[in-house]
């Protein structure tokens, strides 16, 4: 039965070690992200990948690419995409009936903790998603 298809989100390898995982994790760190879901859209993790599941291809390629980045030799290998075990899945917000049905918003436009978006143009608000790895497009 070594020809049926693999389950969904299931990996297509051995698991990564744990000490490799850590390495990742650290790299992903030093480059701003908080852990694998922050970094999931700029790298390119898949929703498996995200939760720290990780096969030892895998965590060896994001590993190599991570340090090539922080060398500056990344030019190369920052055009070759991420391992991945499926395709893509295109990600973007749902639609709201409102601000105040957000977390942490508010109807007059300021959240809870005071901020307000009014003043931040539509392009660095759109730059912001977009580097969080958040598809942007206009209406």
């Amino acid at each position: 039965m070594r020809d049926s298809p693999m389950s969904f989100g299931q990996a297509s390898g051995p698991p990564a070690p744990a000490n490799k995982v850590r390495e990742l994790l650290a790299l992903l760190q030093e480059a701003g992200h908080t852990d694998f879901r922050d970094a999931r859209g700029p790298m390119g993790f898949t929703q498996r990948q995200a939760g720290g599941k990780f096969t030892r291809d895998e965590v060896d390629a994001f590993i190599e690419r991570l340090e090539a980045e922080v060398d500056g030799s990344g030019d190369d290998v920052a055009d070759e995409p991420p391992p991945r075990a499926s395709a893509p899945i295109a990600r973007s917000p749902r639609p709201t009936t409102g601000g105040a049905s957000l977390p942490g918003a508010s109807r007059d436009g300021v959240s809870r903790d005071g901020v307000s978006l009014d003043g931040v143009s539509s392009a660095a608000l759109a730059a912001e998603l977009q580097r969080r790895g958040w598809i942007v497009a206009e209406p």
